[in-house]
């Protein structure tokens, strides 16, 4: 997992968060699927004339989520790869955002409790710091 001698291995936790995304997509339209037929129809045209359900709400919400900060996840991975500093610390940073995030994901999915997520989404964002501050130094390194 933390295969620093293959920089290639960096993707593998850019596949799991690329994987969950889509998971989220099929979540979001199953949820919009099943409450389309209790709605006005010209809700979704602009997303005014009524509120759209808790559960077709928070499974929005969470695939909206998955196009915020991982985008600076892809980010840091794909500059540690271009910059042939993927190593050790890089890799355990990454998989650790990965693994809040699918903390985070799954009480989302769940429960939703907002204190619980808020919990995930700091760590995440903690990782996500010290992953952009290991990529830093490699960059400041090839100057």
């Amino acid at each position: 997992m933390f295969n620093a001698a293959n920089p290639v291995s960096i993707f593998l936790p850019v596949l799991v968060v690329a994987v969950l995304t889509f998971l989220a997509f099929f979540k979001m339209a199953a949820a919009r699927g099943a409450v389309a037929k209790t709605m006005d129809p010209n809700f979704y045209r602009a997303h005014q004339g009524g509120q759209e359900p808790e559960s077709a709400a928070a499974a929005t919400r969470h695939y909206g989520n998955l196009f915020e900060m991982p985008t600076l996840f892809y980010t840091a991975c794909v500059t540690a790869y271009v910059l042939q500093s993927v190593g050790h610390w890089t890799l355990v940073f990454a998989w650790i955002y990965v693994a809040t995030r699918l903390i985070q994901s799954a009480i989302h999915m769940t429960y939703n409790n907002p204190a619980h997520r808020g919990i995930g989404f700091i760590l995440g964002a903690i990782a996500m710091i010290a992953l952009w501050a290991n990529v830093g130094m490699a960059i400041v390194g090839k100057l």
